[in-house]
């Protein structure tokens, strides 16, 4: 009588792969898309309304700004997107997603908090610019990477075909 190999008779079962839930990461990046807009409008609020430092739009056109501010939250949104769409790829074809995908996210971070600086905006400007564009980076970064963890599973070894999952699950004559 043969008896097949059973993992604890070092015959093992092959790893089951991750599956990706991507219903489940789209609809977290969707939501990550409204949470960056609102981040950057409150951004936007803080430096005009609190500070009074004109940001995105000339000291006259009050706590809000102009439309600039809306070209924001909607730039903010796309961008959420755009990460989850970034996250989708790198989960599906490259090992250690997250740890590229966060290396991305804060080297576009840097480079989108430097731009405010290559223009001749007051210093106050700049840097709060500089400091709505880290608010946005560090949502969208850490609410990407968070929900790609939910969206992947990773269940249990699976046999080789033909193996019986264990003892006594063994169809004997």
């Amino acid at each position: 009588m043969t008896v097949p190999p059973y993992p604890e008779a070092g015959g093992g079962a092959r790893p089951r792969q991750p599956q990706l839930d991507a219903a489940r990461l789209w609809t977290g990046g969707a939501a990550t898309a409204v949470v960056a807009a609102l981040v950057s409008v409150a951004g936007v609020l803080i430096a005009r309304g609190l500070f009074d430092i004109p940001v995105l739009a000339p000291n006259g056109e009050g706590a809000l700004g102009n439309a600039n501010t809306a070209r924001l939250a909607v730039l903010s949104a796309v961008g959420a997107l755009l990460a989850t769409g970034l996250m989708h790829l790198l989960l599906l074809s490259t090992p250690r997603p997250r740890q590229f995908f966060a290396w991305i996210i804060t080297l576009l971070t840097v480079i989108s908090m430097l731009l405010p600086f290559t223009t001749d905006a007051s210093q106050e400007t700049k840097v709060a610019t500089a400091l709505i564009y880290l608010a946005i980076g560090a949502t969208i970064g850490s609410l990407v990477s968070g929900v790609a963890r939910s969206a992947v599973r990773s269940r249990g070894p699976q046999p080789y075909p033909g193996q019986y999952p264990g003892p006594g699950q063994y169809p004997g004559p």
